[in-house]
């Protein structure tokens, strides 16, 4: 066959392939599909390719767990730039998408689960919400969590976490009962993005005794909840998060996922579990050639995030979105994150058209080096206030410590004794603020806006690029998921037909974007 008919029947992805050997010297030979090609039935030493579906490409099993119908995931991006409407879009479309919570006080949380909820109409509609790891303040998980509970939110993506904490236990280990073979069933599944075989490891085996009889005591679960909780993982659905936006290790998907696979299929063996845990990949995914090699490292789904940024759904303001539209893939810094300051975390933000990455760090620089403001020279403390607060620090200390006396007074009594912690409040306004403003679009801020975003981003901009989703008006959610599918599938078929040794065109492997229906 041409090259133009290979390509024909690579696009053709729902028509199985026939594959025949020459007589002569073996070579295969391309002999057609389904669609009429084939006159008689074919001998049985052809190899046959059956059809691929993009419903195909991921694990049935957590497909049907979570009444999917594809096994795709829009991640949470916090401060609702992961919205509503993005959610509800994906559950009516058969993927899975999770609000972004992080940032947000817990009535915006609940206002979210409930637009939800009054927008989908069938209640097994898989949706979920993000619960952000706060080691500074654990209260925060707990009353999200309690949240969750109170409302029947099923789906959490817990992210950031370092280690199991006693609310994500509870969260995980309420509600489970049997069926009647003796099954046992979970009515919550977390979701977790993992970057760190340490922390992959707590969150794959059954939660510490320790967690539990706290939780036992404090008679949040009961000792029923707590014995079928020692016999499965705190997570069946471990995200493994590579280099991202937002909070990343950086970590090379082709390196990360497999460690995890290994330790995965260990501790599925050692502790005897029924069900396996499945495994997603996160981090880079912003090709159709990235989202089939995630489904080919043996990934149950795949997940988005800084691509659906720049989605219609997005919460981001137009400004942002702009900002997003001309990013490159090596347009990203590291930058110190806001609920983390003082350990050190950092997070990975949009670096072309904002200075907020360079401005933060410095900050950084600063709070690591002196032990309050007094002893910050005056000249490069009136340079910060001009350049990065536009404010006097005084004034900013001011705004800050009435924030926090409404909402956790114990920050400004520590602040009171403590000159670097009331310093580490007074910058973490700054980091706080530059989320929020790319949201707002706040434009006289625009160089300051932290806008997090990974490589996946770039990639997406270049695969795009000259087709109907380069305008941002096009860029629904739904169809950025359904072109990454589709394309994956075909960069699936072009790769099994290289593998039966055929010659394939370069040009099977660069799907085009194109209106795609569900």
């Amino acid at each position: 066959m041409d090259p133009e008919s290979i390509l024909t029947s690579i696009n053709q992805v729902r028509n199985p392939v026939v594959i025949r050997r020459s007589e002569d010297d073996g070579a295969p030979q391309l002999i057609g599909n389904s669609t009429g090609d084939q006159q008689e039935a074919p001998p049985p030493d052809d190899t046959s390719l059956p059809p691929i579906y993009p419903e195909w490409l991921g694990n049935q099993s957590f497909t049907a767990m979570h009444g999917m119908r594809f096994p795709y995931v829009a991640g949470e991006m916090a401060r609702g730039v992961s919205t509503t409407t993005m959610v509800i879009a994906m559950a009516k479309s058969g993927m899975l998408g999770f609000f972004g919570a992080a940032g947000l006080p817990a009535s915006k949380v609940l206002e979210a689960i409930q637009s939800i909820k009054s927008n989908l109409y069938q209640s097994s509609s898989p949706w979920g919400i993000n619960l952000i790891h706060s080691p500074l303040d654990l209260s925060l998980e707990s009353t999200l969590v309690n949240l969750f509970l109170e409302h029947d939110v099923s789906r959490v993506s817990a992210s950031a976490f370092m280690g199991l904490s006693p609310s994500v236990v509870h969260y995980a280990c309420k509600g489970l009962y049997t069926n009647q073979q003796g099954e046992i069933q979970r009515r919550n599944h977390i979701f977790a993005k993992i970057s760190r075989l340490e922390v992959a490891k707590h969150f794959m085996s059954p939660p510490p005794k320790a967690i539990l009889d706290q939780l036992i005591s404090e008679k949040l679960i009961t000792r029923e909840e707590a014995v079928l909780a020692e016999n499965i993982p705190v997570s069946e659905n471990i995200t493994v998060e590579a280099d991202s936006g937002g909070h990343t290790d950086n970590r090379p998907l082709t390196s990360l996922f497999p460690a995890i696979q290994l330790l995965r299929d260990e501790l599925v063996l050692n502790f005897k579990y029924s069900r396996t845990i499945h495994l997603g990949a996160a981090g880079g995914i912003g090709t159709p050639n990235a989202v089939a090699s995630a489904f080919a490292l043996g990934a149950s789904y795949v997940l988005t995030g800084s691509i659906n940024q720049a989605s219609l759904e997005s919460g981001l303001s137009s400004s942002g979105k702009t900002m997003l539209h001309q990013a490159g893939i090596a347009d990203t810094a590291m930058a110190p994150s806001a609920d983390m300051f003082e350990i050190g975390a950092k997070v990975q933000v949009l670096q072309r058209g904002t200075l907020y990455a360079r401005r933060a760090c410095q900050l950084d620089r600063i709070y690591r080096q002196f032990d309050g403001l007094d002893d910050i020279p005056r000249q490069l403390k009136a340079k910060i206030e001009k350049e990065i607060f536009n404010n006097h620090l005084d004034e900013v200390w001011n705004t800050t410590s009435q924030f926090f006396s409404e909402t956790n007074p114990s920050e400004v009594a520590k602040a009171k004794q403590d000159a670097k912690h009331k310093m580490a409040l007074i910058f973490r306004w700054y980091l706080g603020k530059s989320s929020r403003w790319p949201v707002e679009g706040y434009q006289q801020r625009s160089l300051d806006y932290q806008i997090w975003c990974g490589p996946a981003m770039g990639a997406f901009n270049d695969w795009v690029a000259n087709s109907f989703l380069s305008p941002l008006e096009n860029r629904s959610v739904v169809q950025i998921a359904l072109n990454l599918l589709e394309g994956a599938a075909v960069n699936t078929r072009a790769q099994q037909m290289r593998s039966c040794g055929l010659s394939i065109p370069a040009s099977a492997f660069n799907f085009t974007p194109r209106p795609l229906q569900v």
